[in-house]
């Protein structure tokens, strides 16, 4: 008997899926509305429904799954080295900025498609479409619908970079047979950490590995070199600080940390970089608001001598930007996101600041820490202090830029080892599908 089999699909399961289906109907309704929010592409919106937008090559065709921009660029790597092995590669995401890099990013013959709603027809209209071999779903995407579908087909479904925080474990913990019963149709959940594999054990993941962080062995983003002269150029021997992948709320705090920064670097000019790059504008208007003289990179524009304040609301350009600053405060840390992902500025050689909620990435800034390759900050105060000393120190600059590098090339390894624990179920499909 398969193990997911020794757990029946609980009440609250089935209610979900019934409720789902329920609500297929309301589809066209929800599209129009993330259409006018800008939350979904109107060329493909179809294909939340399940509807594909291209054929199905012949042959084997393994699915992979990242939600946003750090899932999706975390199995990139992985991509590659699936597709070398001569099958086909189809990968999904639920975001617009993720299929936006994925259009540059994924390699040549890789298949991309948005994940569908998590509404049974859908789902089913999917599958029926891609009939995929094997199914390899990043990080913490637990989509009932998706996860028990798939496997009802008897299509191996693993999780790869498996994430489970101490919030969401509470959380699971009240729907404790309901996930136990999601998470025992898994082959094998791959964790990033050991406290990871220990949640998703405690949960009812039958088959548990720890092996490592996937974003390690990304390579660091590449900068376009017309691009970077270009912007190299601009800027001049001013000093240059970068804020990036800021979330609302945080912007302001920047701000108010450059002129206190500018009072005695008056040359100073000071990246934004937002997380989402539709809030470009607005920031704009906000540094204007302060006084502060604004460029903005998605209107063509480039920083001249007045610039104080460039805003980089751009898509995949940030091997532009952090090559470009020295000095990198990484957003959704201060306020209560839970950071972003630090390993990239790390290899680029950036001195690194953020704010005291990171416990998305406990474990990289834990690491950090300890080498003492960060600095913590809480406010504008703090903040304009770390950007002057990092700028102006230059012994205390390289130091923390050695120590992250160093300490995030330590921590590599994880794809291989991933590769290693689904080596047999890739035997096993070679051999159904010769």
């Amino acid at each position: 008997m398969a193990e997911w089999q020794r757990y029946r699909t609980t009440g609250l399961l089935r209610g979900y899926a019934r409720t789902m289906a329920v609500m297929a109907p309301a589809a066209d309704l929800v599209a129009r509305r993330r259409l006018g929010q800008g939350k979904e592409d109107p060329e493909r919106v179809r294909e939340r429904r399940g509807e594909a937008s291209a054929p199905r090559p012949p042959g084997r065709l393994i699915w992979l799954h990242g939600a946003s921009v750090g899932e999706f660029l975390s199995i990139v790597p992985l991509v590659e080295r699936l597709q070398s092995r001569g099958v086909t590669v189809l990968v999904t995401t639920v975001t617009r900025t993720a299929a936006a890099l994925a259009a540059k990013r994924l390699p040549e013959g890789a298949i991309h498609q948005f994940m569908p709603w998590d509404v049974p027809a859908f789902v089913d209209r999917f599958l029926d479409h891609w009939q995929p071999d094997l199914a390899i779903f990043a990080e913490s995407e637990l989509w009932p619908n998706l996860i028990m579908r798939t496997t009802a087909r008897g299509t191996p479904l693993i999780q790869v970079n498996g994430r489970m925080s101490e919030r969401s474990f509470k959380g699971w913990l009240r729907v404790r047979r309901s996930i136990a019963s999601l998470l025992s149709r898994f082959e094998l959940c791959l964790a990033q950490t050991v406290d990871d594999a220990r949640r998703l054990e405690a949960l009812g993941a039958p088959r548990v590995s720890t092996t490592g962080n996937l974003k390690f062995d990304v390579p660091a983003p590449e900068a376009d070199p017309a691009a970077a002269a270009a912007l190299v150029r601009s800027l001049g021997r001013r000093p240059v600080f970068l804020a990036a992948s800021t979330h609302e709320g945080e912007d302001e705090i920047v701000l108010a940390a450059h002129r206190l920064v500018a009072a005695h670097l008056p040359d100073l000019v000071t990246i934004i970089a937002p997380r989402h790059p539709e809030r470009g504008a607005a920031i704009g208007e906000l540094a204007r608001a302060h006084g502060l003289k604004a460029a903005q990179r998605g209107a063509g524009q480039l920083p001249d001598a007045a610039t104080e304040i460039y805003v980089a609301d751009t898509l995949g350009e940030m091997g532009l930007f952090y090559r470009a600053a020295p000095v990198a405060f990484l957003g959704g840390s201060l306020i209560r996101h839970g950071g972003q992902n630090p390993i990239e500025p790390a290899k680029l050689g950036a001195a690194i600041l953020h704010g005291p909620h990171v416990h998305n990435f406990k474990a990289v800034y834990g690491a950090l820490a300890e080498r003492a390759g960060t600095l913590q900050v809480d406010g504008p105060e703090t903040l304009a202090g770390g950007v002057m000393q990092l700028l102006t120190d230059s012994r205390v600059r390289t130091a923390q830029r050695v120590a992250a590098n160093e300490t995030v090339a330590g921590l590599g390894g994880a794809l291989e080892r991933t590769l290693a624990a689904i080596e047999p179920y890739f035997l096993a499909l070679a051999m159904k599908n010769p």
